[in-house]
C-alpha cells in the first residue's frame, strides 16, 4: 500500500505526543523524592501499588512491537503466531510462585537488580557481571524494536526520514533522565487507555466491514496456504503436524520462562511496594492477554481485507489506514507509538541499572556514593538508548528484529542462576558459568545455523526429531553442564569461596516487610 501524507493523522499523533511529553516531565514531582538515589530513579522508590504496578508490568509486557509482530505473524503464518497467548497464560502462574520471594530478599538487601541478588547468593561478582551482560545484551535489540514500531506508524502516515524518530527518542531520553521509573509508570495509563480503545474499536467496526468472524476465519484458511513463512513454509490456519505442535508448545513455555527474566520485568516487579502487590497483579494482568487475542486477530482481518503490505510490520497500520478516517488514525497510530515509549524507558533504566551496580560499582568504583550511582545511572540511560537508535538507523531493520530472536534464548541461561538460587545455593558457582557458557554458545549456533530466520530447532533424538524453540534446547544443556560439573567439583573438593549473604527468613514476605531497604533516602518535604 502506498503510504501518503496524512496531515490529519499527524496532527492527532503530535498532540498525543506531546500530552505523554509533559506527563514524563511533571512526573519527577509524582510522589516527590531524591532523585539522586538509584532506588528513587531507578525503582520508583518501591513504592507502586497495585493500580500503578498493573499498568507498569503491562506496558513493561506488552510493548509496541507486539502490535506490530503479532498480527504480522498471524498474517503471514497462521496458527504459530498464537503462541503468545498461551505463553502470557503460562506467565502469570510462574511470576506468582517465584517474583514474590524475589521481591522479598531484594526488598530487604536492597537489591535494584537481578545480578545484585546474585551477587549476593553466591558472592561472586563474575557471576553477577555474567548475568548482568546476558542481561543487557538480551535488552539491546529489545529496545531497538520499539523504534522499529514507531518507525512502522510514522511511515504509515507518510513521515519519511529518520528525523522524526530522532526526536522522539531525544525526548524519551530528556524525561526518562529526569523522571525516571516514575515517567513511564504515569504514562502506563495513558498509553494502555488508548491501546484498549483503539484495539476494542478496531475488532467491533473492522470485523463488520469485512463480513463477520466467519468471512474471516474461511478467508485466512483458504489464503494462509498461499503465504510463506521466513523458513520457507506455508502458513496454516492449524498446525497440522506434530513438529509445528512441539514448536508451538515449546515457544509458549520457553517464552514465559524468559519474559519474566528480563530485566526489565524484574524492574517493574521491583518497583511494587509489597509482594502481595505482586501477587495481586499476577492474577489480574491475564486481562491484557485478552487484548493481546484480539490483536493478534487483526492479521487475520487484513487476510480478509486483502490487505497487500510491502512489509509484514506494515500489516496493522495498512488495515487501519483502510479503515480509519484519518482523525482515529492519528489516536491509533499514537497509540501504538507511546506503547513503545514505555517499555523501551522501562528498558533503558533496567539496562542502566545494571550497568551502574553490576559493572561500574563492581569494577571501577566499588565505594561510589548514592549519588553516583543514581548519575552513572541516569547517563547510561542516554547512552543505551542511543546505542538503540543507531541500531535501528544504521542496521537494515530486518537484522534487529531477527537478532531479537536471540534475546530470549540469551536471558534464559540466567534462569539457573537467579530462579534455583531463590531456592537452593546448591550449585557450584564456577559450574553456573560454565552451564551459561555451553548454554550460550549453543542457543546462538542455532540462530545462526538457521540464518536468524526462526527460533525453533530441529535436533534427532534416538531416530525422532523434535521442533522445540531454541532457547530450551540451549537451557537444558546450561542445566545438564551445571548440574554435572557441579558433583564433578564437590567430588574433587573445589571449594566454592562465596559467601552467601542471605538467610532463610529473607525470602519469607513478612520479613522482607520489617523494614525498608538498606540506605533507604528520605523524601523530599512538599
Amino acid at each position: 500500500m502506498k503510504h501518503d501524507t496524512h496531515v490529519a493523522a499527524i496532527v492527532i499523533f503530535c498532540l498525543l505526543f506531546g500530552f505523554v511529553t509533559v506527563l514524563g516531565f511533571v512526573a519527577s514531582r509524582w510522589r516527590r523524592a531524591r532523585l539522586d538515589h538509584i532506588n528513587e530513579w531507578g525503582l520508583g522508590g518501591r513504592r507502586f501499588g497495585n493500580i500503578v504496578t498493573w499498568f507498569l508490568l503491562g506496558g513493561d509486557a506488552y510493548t509496541a512491537y507486539t502490535f506490530i509482530a503479532v498480527p504480522a505473524l498471524v498474517f503471514g503464518a497462521g496458527a504459530l503466531g498464537f503462541f503468545a497467548l498461551p505463553y502470557t497464560i503460562i506467565l502469570y502462574p510462574i511470576v506468582f510462585l517465584i517474583m514474590p520471594r524475589l521481591w522479598s530478599v531484594a526488598h530487604r538487601h536492597g537489591y535494584v537488580t537481578p545480578a545484585d541478588f546474585v551477587r549476593g547468593r553466591y558472592g561472586s561478582g563474575t557471576l553477577a557481571s555474567t548475568v548482568a551482560l546476558t542481561g543487557l545484551l538480551a535488552t539491546m535489540p529489545y529496545i531497538a524494536l520499539q523504534l522499529v514500531g514507531i518507525k512502522v506508524v510514522l511511515g504509515a502516515m507518510g513521515v519519511q526520514g529518520d528525523w522524526p524518530l530522532i526526536i522522539a527518542f531525544a525526548v524519551l531520553a530528556a524525561y526518562t533522565y529526569n523522571s525516571g521509573l516514575r515517567a513511564p509508570a504515569l504514562i502506563a495509563l495513558v498509553k494502555d487507555t488508548l491501546i484498549y480503545v483503539t484495539i476494542i474499536v478496531a475488532i467491533v467496526y473492522i470485523t463488520g466491514k469485512v463480513g463477520g468472524f466467519g468471512h474471516i476465519f474461511n478467508a485466512a484458511k483458504e489464503q494462509l496456504p498461499n503465504h510463506t513463512t521466513a523458513t520457507g513454509k506455508p502458513g496454516a490456519l492449524i498446525p497440522g503436524t506434530h513438529q509445528a505442535q512441539t514448536a508451538f508448545a515449546t515457544l509458549a513455555f520457553g517464552s514465559a520462562m524468559a519474559l519474566f527474566l528480563y530485566p526489565h520485568m524484574v524492574t517493574g516487579t521491583l518497583s511494587a511496594k509489597s509482594a502481595d502487590v505482586v501477587r495481586r497483579n499476577s492474577i489480574v494482568l491475564p486481562a491484557y492477554t485478552f487484548l493481546l487475542g484480539l490483536i493478534a486477530l487483526l492479521g487475520y482481518m487484513a487476510i480478509a481485507a486483502g490487505i497487500k503490505p510491502s512489509d509484514p510490520n506494515f500489516t496493522v497500520p495498512d488495515l487501519f489506514l483502510k479503515y480509519f478516517p484519518p482523525w482515529f488514525e492519528g489516536v491509533a497510530f499514537a497509540a501504538i507509538a507511546i506503547g513503545a515509549l514505555v517499555p523501551a524507558a522501562i528498558m533503558s533504566i533496567a539496562a542502566a541499572n545494571l550497568f551502574t551496580r553490576n559493572i561500574y560499582k563492581e569494577y571501577l568504583k566499588p565505594d561510589a556514593s548514592d549519588r553516583t550511582e543514581a548519575n552513572v545511572a541516569k547517563i547510561m540511560s542516554l547512552f543505551v538508548k542511543v546505542g538503540a537508535l543507531l541500531f535501528v538507523i544504521l542496521l537494515p531493520t530486518d537484522f534487529s528484529i531477527n537478532l531479537q530472536l536471540l534475546g530470549g534464548v540469551w536471558i534464559l541461561q540466567t534462569l539457573p542462576a537467579i530462579v534455583i538460587g531463590l531456592y537452593t545455593r546448591f550449585f557450584h558457582k564456577w559450574a553456573l558459568i560454565a552451564g551459561w557458557a555451553a548454554g550460550m554458545s549453543l542457543g546462538t549456533w542455532m540462530a545462526v545455523d538457521l540464518e536468524f530466520k526462526s527460533s525453533v530447532h530441529n535436533v534427532t533424538i534416538g531416530g525422532t526429531t523434535i521442533a522445540a524453540y531454541s532457547g530450551l534446547w540451549a537451557l537444558a544443556l546450561n542445566l545438564v553442564v551445571t548440574a554435572v560439573l557441579t558433583v564433578v567439583f564437590r567430588v574433587v573438593g573445589a571449594r566454592d569461596r562465596g559467601e552467601d549473604e542471605t538467610r532463610a527468613e529473607d525470602y519469607e514476605e513478612v520479613a522482607a516487610a520489617a523494614g525498608p531497604p538498606e540506605r533507604e533516602p528520605e523524601a523530599v518535604p512538599g
